[in-house]
């Protein structure tokens, strides 16, 4: 399940701990950045911006289920 994915770049120092962000969301944010590129920054508007969102997330997705995870 997405939601019982391992966490990306987790960390403790002394009495203070951090989880990091979901694995989900660090492969999206790696996918968004080649998906904008791609597409040119300069012609996305707000509409444009959404679709590569959830293009980010879907192919997150995919990357979860191709490590056998989901």
């Amino acid at each position: 399940m997405i939601n019982e994915l391992p966490t990306a770049f987790p960390w403790t120092h002394g009495d203070m701990t951090c989880t990091g962000m979901t694995l989900r969301d660090y492969f999206a944010a790696r996918a968004m950045g080649t998906l904008i590129e791609g597409r040119g920054s300069a012609n996305l508007n707000q509409s444009g911006y959404k679709a590569v969102s959830i293009m980010a997330y879907q192919m997150a997705d995919e990357m979860i289920k191709a490590r056998g995870q989901a």
